[in-house]
């Protein structure tokens, strides 16, 4: 019997670092029951250095790149998750069945020596692995 992927869509404010962390780590560990996709609501570059803290965990974020809200305008997902205040307020619409907010802190806000930054962001990639964790588990047994 074939199950059909729920579609998951991480919105921030600039598809840089949490979205980012986010869509991969969903696809990682659950692509089998997800297919996640992030966007902001204005693009930029993904952070080198979500790269290299999602590289440590064994998750190539390589081949991702920022996109627009507005890329996905004629989309609608299964769920959309905002994962910061700013994306929640800002967002222009919600293409999804059911919308979901979870704020992060930002680890771009930090300045220090690239040992320090990398620990602020292995932090908010660890949050944010937990909460998937605990959040689309929860989901899948729901439905089973």
């Amino acid at each position: 019997m074939k199950t059909t992927k729920k579609s998951v869509l991480f919105v921030c404010s600039y598809n840089s670092c949490r979205s980012q962390i986010a869509e991969g780590l969903l696809n990682a560990l659950y692509g089998d029951k997800y297919q996640a996709f992030s966007a902001g609501i204005k693009k930029t570059s993904v952070s080198p250095y979500a790269f290299e803290v999602m590289k440590e965990i064994g998750i190539d974020l390589s081949k991702h790149y920022s996109k627009e809200i507005n890329e996905f305008k004629d989309k609608t997902f299964d769920y959309v998750v905002t994962v910061c205040d700013n994306a929640k307020e800002a967002c222009p619409f919600f293409p999804g069945k059911k919308v979901i907010h979870k704020s992060f802190e930002d680890p771009a806000n930090y300045e220090g020596d690239i040992e320090y930054i990398l620990t602020v962001y292995r932090k908010t990639r660890d949050e944010i692995k937990d909460w998937i964790i605990e959040t689309f588990v929860k989901n899948t047994k729901e439905k089973n």
